[in-house]
């Protein structure tokens, strides 16, 4: 017996039992349009990085893909996941509904397993095809709104891993406060959001932004004391945070740099 356990962009996930063995696994549904033949890129890719990335202890293991045929003879494609009771989201829901905040030297091992399974992460993203800019160019619908970086927002065809470092300076936040820092419920809503912290960028601070697909006359804001917003955080979390939400994407700290910041002095990596 299946049980829906959450649904994103490209399908439901279930909590199924496997019938031979017994053990609790996750499937993920993919959804196939009519028009499509074969299977779509969006699921090559996402089985391709998780085969490559299957050695970290950090990341959902892939078991196998499934293929099987529905009621009207479709080809449906399950990607079967090991089983996971939680993630950081609930995680982190449990401090807040006990009105309590997690604590400093867990938030500091949470943001520097993310810094370094990203340093590591990225050095294989290394191996994979690139374009000849040496950037990505994909689909827009990536990442979980409140995640996503400015410039995808914007209409950026084309990106790189610069757009996880922003994810990894908004999970940051939300480390340390139990609140998603830029909660959008549309992707106007996510620009408006960003743009009331950080100052609705320009030229000056990000050369090239007014060129975008999705850029217009947005309200003007200046730019709001970063740490206002995250009043626990000590100085150097503040500049390292600070350096992640950076608005060029080529300014944005590098997960190899934020590996070396100050603010994770004292810190064993090794056991990262």
């Amino acid at each position: 017996m299946a049980s829906v356990v959450g649904e994103g962009t490209y399908g439901k996930v279930y909590r199924a039992r496997e019938k031979a063995t017994g053990k609790i696994v996750a499937l993920k549904k993919q959804r196939l349009h009519g028009d499509e033949e074969g299977v779509p890129p969006t699921t090559l890719r996402e089985v391709s990085l998780l085969k490559m990335l299957s050695s970290d202890p950090h990341i959902v293991r892939l078991l196998e893909l499934k293929q099987r045929l529905n009621k009207e003879g479709k080809t449906v494609l399950y990607l079967v996941f090991e089983y996971m009771d939680t993630d950081l989201k609930k995680y982190i829901r449990s401090f807040r509904s006990m009105g309590s905040t997690l604590p400093p030297q867990t938030v500091k091992r949470f943001e520097a397993s993310q810094s370094a399974n990203g340093s590591e992460d990225y050095d294989a993203e290394d191996r994979r095809p690139w374009t000849e800019s040496g950037i990505h160019s994909s689909t827009q619908k990536i990442l979980t709104l409140w995640y996503r970086a400015p410039e995808i927002l914007l209409g950026a065809t084309k990106y790189s891993t610069p757009v996880d470092m922003w994810s990894v300076g908004c999970i940051f936040a939300e480390l340390i406060t139990t609140q998603a820092l830029f909660p959008g419920d549309s992707e106007l809503q996510q620009l408006l959001h960003i743009f009331r912290l950080l100052g609705t960028p320009n030229e000056e601070v990000w050369p090239g932004v007014s060129k975008l697909a999705n850029w217009h006359e947005f309200p003007q804001w200046n730019p709001q004391d970063l740490s206002r917003v995250v009043p626990s955080l000590d100085a150097e979390g503040v500049d390292l945070l600070s350096k992640m939400l950076q608005y060029e994407p080529s300014k944005r700290i590098s997960a190899k740099k934020a590996m070396e910041h100050p603010y994770f002095d004292g810190l064993n990596k090794a056991s990262l």
